[in-house]
């Protein structure tokens, strides 16, 4: 077995092997990637199947396309940041920056592809509007969610236990194909449906003419309009399906009103168009498919939508060819798929569900009126009130005047008010990690971006700044790289792909810093349930303590002061909430007020500590957390 080289010549790409009955197989999330890498032609990256325990690649070989440079590699033998990570995962020349998830580097495929061949456009169109196709992460997309994690998780669970599910369709997939069962909505979609409308007058006077005895075979109108859908798809990827879709109505098409135009049916999984996201679910829904075929073929007839999207998405260019390559034999199973209705959204109203922890039951839906007055009051009366621990540092400041002005806010293209108040901010932060880290300590940053100060006034720290944007991770890499910073690594990953030990976590934002802390409380860290609390026994209405979290946010300086004090309130409230849930795991929390409290509106900072040393993951741990 080859061993990871140490200098980095091209892009590393790290994909999972794992096993079943003792014999080697690719997970789905690998199988994906490969689709793509074969569909994109791509042979930017050194490719490295990682194995957890001795093995070799040779019989997955009917499932590697061809022109693949790749090796085997055991896990022991990753890259620190790689391992810090879940696969898949992405490694560029320098090694200092991975890239981790699914969506991730699927998306990181497509933008090498493109920067090595500009005139790829139809890899350029699977990022779909606006380059936006699974670019939100999973955390606060449910639609990323679903295709990212939801459905390939449940394949993988159906395939491994397949007698299990009896003829149950996993929860996910009932989803997908309540979603392409749906009206499109897509961007400039009425000019489309202006043009299927003409079509399909077009047709009832054709009939008319012929003077039809019986009426239209079952199906025929669908499948003409369908074909109306299926050219505008196409029109992405063929330039002769453009002047037919490009020729304008006659005026009395033009003069009806948008709501009685007819609908869209899907063609793609997110509409017309195919993009990353029919990359993402053909995989999946091709072996779900192969497993009910051979043990429960009754239950495609209750995926009509579904099997008529596999049909279609065979039908793009290049579709076949890649599947071919990565051993994936596609076919289209039997099932009746023409004449298929077009849910609307009061008729399909669980298209998208919302997810519920598990064994909590929803509160009624009851109004509430009165604002957080009650509320605070209610919990006053229980002993229950805001604390606010003295800040222990109050005057302590960075040194900018011998920072290099690479790292000082004011060198960059905000406001210089903005600038004072980001420096204010980073006085706090970097006063607390000061103050807690020990010489060898690693810390990483969720998503705030603030620890190049960190790493620069603490050398003897290793830092990992974890990001979702590209964006902002690259041009902090850059200033890593025009400092000479060696001791900071870069990881554009969603929270949940980062698994790798710490000693202290900070984050800046609520939304990372609830998702941060979950990932702390698995590391033995501080963590916090943003709604999970001691406070809520206390609430007889879910809404009482929804709209606590709706004041706290409202403590903006153009707000009235005592509306702010309001806001400072609930906010208070909110940190107390995260830091009793914290302390319910062992840890001792503090809530205190960042100086100056005019650097931020939202001006709470959280530290947690775990009571005992070497809770969890072996060592002390500490969370700083802005909110």
């Amino acid at each position: 077995m080859k061993q990871q080289p140490e200098n980095q010549q091209q892009p590393s790409l790290y994909l999972e092997v794992c096993f079943q009955n003792e014999e080697p197989r690719l997970p789905l999330h690998t199988s994906i990637v490969l689709f793509l890498l074969s569909y994109c032609e791509c042979k930017f990256f050194k490719v490295y199947l990682v194995f957890k325990k001795p093995s070799s690649s040779e019989s997955l070989r009917s499932q590697l396309p061809e022109h693949l440079d790749s090796s085997d590699v055991q896990s022991e033998a990753l890259p620190q940041l790689v391992r810090d990570c879940r696969l898949p995962a992405v490694l560029d020349e320098t090694g200092q920056l991975c890239r981790a998830g699914l969506a991730v580097v699927l998306r990181h495929i497509i933008n090498k592809t493109i920067e090595a061949d500009p005139s790829r456009n139809d890899v350029l169109a699977l990022l779909g509007f606006k380059k936006t196709c699974l670019k939100a992460c999973a955390e606060v997309s449910r639609w990323t969610r679903l295709c990212e994690i939801e459905i390939p998780s449940a394949v993988e669970e159906h395939l491994q236990n397949p007698a299990n599910d009896d003829q149950q369709v996993p929860l996910s997939i009932l989803t997908l194909e309540r979603r392409l069962a749906e009206p499109v909505r897509v961007h400039n979609d009425d000019k489309i449906r202006r043009r299927k409308l003409q079509e399909q007058r077009r047709e009832e006077s054709a009939e008319s003419q012929e003077n039809l005895d019986s009426e239209s075979e079952p199906g025929q109108s669908s499948q003409a309009c369908d074909g109306l859908e299926l050219r505008a798809a196409l029109a992405k990827l063929s330039v002769d399906s453009v002047p037919a879709l490009a020729t304008r109505e006659n005026s009395e098409i033009r003069k009806v009103k948008t709501a009685d135009l007819p609908p869209l049916e899907h063609v793609f999984a997110e509409g017309l168009y195919f993009t990353l996201t029919d990359v993402v679910l053909l995989p999946c829904i091709y072996q779900y498919l192969c497993s009910l075929q051979a043990r429960a073929a009754a239950t495609l007839h209750h995926l009509p939508h579904l099997l008529r999207w596999y049909g279609r998405v065979q039908e793009v260019p290049g579709v076949l060819r890649a599947a071919k390559a990565c051993g994936l034999l596609l076919s289209i199973p039997q099932a009746p798929t023409s004449g298929l209705p077009i849910l609307s959204a009061e008729d399909n109203p669980t298209s998208l569900p919302v997810e519920e922890e598990e064994g909590r039951e929803m509160a009624p839906e009851v109004p509430f009126v009165g604002g957080p007055r009650p509320t605070m009051t209610k919990l006053k009366e229980n002993g229950i009130e805001a604390v606010f621990t003295p800040h222990p540092c109050p005057s302590w400041t960075l040194p900018w005047e011998s920072l290099p002005g690479a790292i000082n806010p004011t060198e960059g293209k905000m406001s210089n008010i903005r600038a004072v108040r980001k420096m204010q901010q980073l006085n706090n932060l970097v006063a607390m990690v000061t103050e807690l880290a020990r010489p060898g300590y690693t810390i990483v940053d969720f998503c705030s971006g603030t620890l190049l100060t960190v790493g620069i006034f603490l050398s003897l720290l290793k830092v990992i700044l974890i990001e979702n944007k590209e964006e902002s991770l690259v041009r902090a890499q850059s200033r890593s790289a025009e400092l000479g910073l060696k001791n900071i690594g870069f990881i554009q990953a969603n929270l949940d792909y980062f698994t790798g030990p710490f000693h202290i976590g900070v984050s800046i934002a609520r939304m990372p810093t609830d998702n941060a802390t979950e990932d702390c409380k698995y590391a033995g860290f501080p963590f916090c349930f943003y709604l999970t609390s001691n406070c809520t026994r206390f609430l007889s209405l879910f809404q009482e303590h929804m709209i606590l979290c709706r004041f706290a946010d409202q403590t903006a300086v153009q707000l009235p002061p005592d509306r702010r004090l309001i806001g400072k309130q609930c906010m208070g409230l909110v940190d107390l909430d995260r830091s009793w849930a914290a302390e319910t795991h062992g840890y001792s929390v503090q809530v205190m007020t960042m100086e100056p409290e005019s650097c931020s509106p939202k001006n709470n900072m959280l530290v947690g500590r775990p009571l005992k040393v070497g809770n969890g993951a072996g060592t002390s741990g500490i969370v700083l957390q802005a909110s």
